[in-house]
């Protein structure tokens, strides 16, 4: 049971810290504390700590709760994994790796540089689901062959946080891009490509 308490609360943590710090009205006060330069760097610093705490702490919960035994599928299983990551790590390059993580920000305001609002764009996988990054994640959190309780709970926790997160995020991308963003929902479905948009 204090296992429990404790995973759950790490996730609590996680999803908490990442939440507030991506709020507009948050950015707004803390970059009355810090300059804006930095803003994105320190919300990847403190998401950090955050996933750093989670899997110091996190207590194993070892009961199985589905095992795969055979070779082929667990085979395919454990690539899967490998392909989530993958998937993950191309999807930043495509939308601007050094931007994401808050490095070019502090670069450019070292050269004397202004950073270029970001604009709207469908790189790579961004052609064909809107949320590749985000489905990179999907892909690693469930391609398990031996899933445990507490792997099931993890799992489960950054999925729905995930699908909280993008549908607040969706509407974030709806006032900044307008009609171009809607026109993209409406063409691009949102994690599984070749279906049809899912709004």
């Amino acid at each position: 049971m204090q296992a429990l308490v404790v995973d759950f609360a790490l996730i609590a943590l996680f999803v908490i810290q990442h939440t507030v710090m991506a709020r507009k009205s948050f950015k707004k006060w803390w970059t009355n504390l810090v300059s804006k330069h930095v803003e994105r760097s320190t919300f990847v610093l403190f998401s950090s700590v955050a996933i750093i705490l989670l899997l110091w702490y996190w207590k194993p919960l070892p009961q199985t709760i589905w095992e795969i035994e055979s070779t082929w599928a667990s085979l395919i299983l454990d690539w899967g994994f490998w392909l989530g990551w993958l998937v993950l790590f191309l999807s930043t390059w495509m939308i601007d790796h050094f931007n994401l993580f808050g490095i070019k920000q502090v670069w450019n305001y070292m050269q004397g540089k202004e950073l270029n609002p970001p604009r709207f764009m469908e790189p790579g996988f961004y052609k064909y689901v809107r949320h590749p990054l985000m489905l990179g994640f999907l892909i690693a959190f469930w391609s398990i062959s031996h899933m445990t309780l507490g792997h099931l709970i993890f799992s489960g926790g950054m999925t729905l946080y995930i699908f909280i997160g993008v549908y607040f995020e969706e509407k974030t991308m709806v006032r900044h891009f307008g009609d171009k963003y809607e026109d993209y929902r409406r063409r691009v479905p949102k994690f599984l490509p070749g279906l049809k948009s899912e709004a």
